[in-house]
């Protein structure tokens, strides 16, 4: 069984598994080379480009893992929400979902045509099946969609948002209505990780960019339930991590429904173990450390493994995605300091 594998059902391999957020992205020149001229959105759902992608960074850094190149707005677009990546905005959803009628309008939607993505993921396992990777013959690709919230969030608010005020004043003023909008979220993630997962993904991960910005009162009655639906689309078939960003005070609730819990850089690796007893876990390099020099990020590094420790597995990342100005050298040497260690 591949490192990664092992790490997330509670075992400790010979070697840390390490993989990275946004490994398949900016920071590689030839990712920018193959993306000229093509939109995000497009970009994701081009088989051979998706492939392309998702492929680069397990060549070049010889991670543990790959990571479908994919958006949190691509099943939102297989759905028929108009949504569009605006250059220096981000995600832009031309008809917000702002009262109970828009909701209503919305879930009439459902995914259309997938074959894209099953086509995507048949070119990567294809290649990765023959793919050595640290002591495994093989290296599992793993599959991604947005948690509920933030899914939510975006559609509420039309754009990114600081506080997500309009999401959360939703929540209170319309509690059925935004019950019935994360029922919505939940069954479209949950069968876009299924999709991935009957494809050849191994593992899945459900990523809350936005649930941080949220109390833990809030978030265990208007979200969890919602995200541990999402999670049970693959229960018993593949490790589900879950993560979150600035999400230290959620970690016991995030748990409910995951295999393994993702902990962002703002939270010690030792203080989430002491949360999770028994929990394998995700993380924590801060990202910005990849840009401090290799002195400081080799000791930071070392001092993450360390409170890792604490932990039953450990799969080694970032405690969030890979910085586009990010030399792709550094992430090649850190890839070895990981597996030397």
């Amino acid at each position: 069984m591949p490192p990664l594998l092992r790490a997330l059902s509670g075992e400790r391999p010979e070697t840390y598994p390490v993989w990275f957020m946004r490994q398949a992205g900016r920071s590689l020149p030839e990712y920018r080379r193959v993306r000229r001229g093509t939109g995000m959105l497009e970009s994701c759902l081009i088989p051979d480009l998706a492939a392309e992608i998702t492929l680069q960074p397990v060549r070049r850094h010889r991670v543990d893992a790959a990571i479908f190149f994919s958006d949190i707005m691509v099943p939102l677009r297989l759905a028929g929400v108009d949504v569009d990546i605006a250059a220096g905005v981000g995600p832009v959803i031309a008809e917000p979902v702002r009262t109970a009628s828009d909701v209503a309008a919305l879930v009439a939607h459902d995914l259309r045509d997938v074959s894209m993505i099953t086509e995507a993921i048949a070119l990567i396992a294809a290649e990765l099946a023959s793919t050595p990777s640290g002591a495994a013959s093989w290296t599992p690709l793993i599959g991604f969609a947005g948690a509920p919230f933030t899914l939510a969030a975006y559609l509420v608010e039309g754009r990114p948002s600081r506080d997500h005020l309009a999401a959360r004043r939703l929540m209170h003023a319309d509690p059925r209505a935004w019950a019935r909008l994360m029922e919505w979220c939940a069954d479209l993630s949950g069968a876009f990780l299924r999709v991935q997962v009957d494809a050849g993904a191994s593992a899945i991960q459900l990523f809350d960019s936005w649930a941080g910005s949220l109390t833990a009162e809030d978030y265990a009655a208007h979200v969890a339930p919602w995200s541990r639906r999402a999670l049970a689309a693959v229960e018993g078939r593949v490790p589900r991590l879950h993560f979150g960003t600035g999400t230290g005070h959620l970690l016991p609730l995030m748990v409910e429904g995951a295999d393994a819990v993702g902990v962002d850089y703002r939270t010690s690796l030792a203080d989430a173990a002491a949360l999770l007893p028994g929990v394998p876990l995700q993380g924590n390099i801060d990202p910005a450390r990849l840009g401090s020099g290799w002195d400081a990020l080799e000791a930071h590094t070392l001092e993450v493994l360390r409170r890792g420790r604490a932990a039953p597995g450990h799969v080694v990342n970032l405690g969030h995605g890979v910085p586009p100005d990010t030399d792709p050298g550094i992430l090649t040497r850190l890839v070895e300091l990981v597996h030397q260690a």
